[in-house]
C-alpha cells in the first residue's frame, strides 16, 4: 500500500486500518523484476511500433504545426492508445483502460512538443529541435516505466 508522502498528505490511519489503498506499491516495497521487465519491453516495443513504424509524414509534421495539428495529433495518439489497449487487454484483461490513460498521457506530451516547435519556428537546424526530441522520447519512455510498474504492482 502506498502511504503519501508528508505529515500534510498522509493516509489517515483509520483508512489504512479499512484496507484503502492507492496504486502505486510503498517505495520500499519491491516488485517482481520479471513482470515489470516483461511489460516495460512490451511498452518500449508498442512506442516504437506506433512513433516511428505508424507515423506517417502527416501526422508527425502535422502535430508540429501552427494551424490545424488537432487531427494529425489525434490520430497519432489514438493509435497509441488503441496499440496500449490491445496489448493491456491481451495480457491483463482487468486493466484495458491503460489505454486511454496512455493516449491522453501521449497526447498532452505530444501537443507540448509540437506547441514550443510552432511557437518558436523550431526546425531540424534550431538548436531546440534535438532537445524537444530528446525530452519528448524521454517523457514517453517514463510513462511506460511508470505505466509498467503499475501494471506490474497491480496485477
Amino acid at each position: 500500500m502506498l502511504r503519501c508522502f508528508g505529515a500534510a498528505g498522509a493516509l489517515p490511519e483509520n483508512a489504512i486500518a479499512k484496507g484503502v489503498s492507492l496504486v502505486f506499491p510503498n517505495m520500499s516495497s519491491a516488485v517482481t523484476v520479471g513482470p515489470l521487465v516483461g511489460w516495460m519491453l512490451a511498452l518500449t516495443v508498442k512506442h516504437v511500433i506506433a512513433d516511428f513504424l505508424l507515423q506517417n509524414h502527416w501526422m508527425a509534421a502535422g502535430k508540429d504545426a501552427k494551424t490545424g495539428w488537432a487531427l494529425p495529433l489525434l490520430t497519432h495518439c489514438l493509435i497509441h492508445g488503441v496499440l496500449t489497449t490491445a496489448l493491456v487487454a491481451a495480457v491483463a484483461p482487468r486493466f484495458w483502460f491503460i489505454g486511454p490513460v496512455d493516449f491522453v498521457i501521449h497526447l498532452a506530451i505530444d501537443r507540448g512538443k509540437g506547441f514550443c516547435v510552432a511557437r518558436f519556428d523550431v526546425t531540424p537546424t534550431h538548436r531546440w529541435f534535438w532537445w524537444l526530441i530528446g525530452i519528448d522520447q524521454a517523457l514517453h519512455h517514463l510513462t511506460g516505466f511508470a505505466l509498467a510498474i503499475w501494471l506490474t504492482a497491480n496485477q
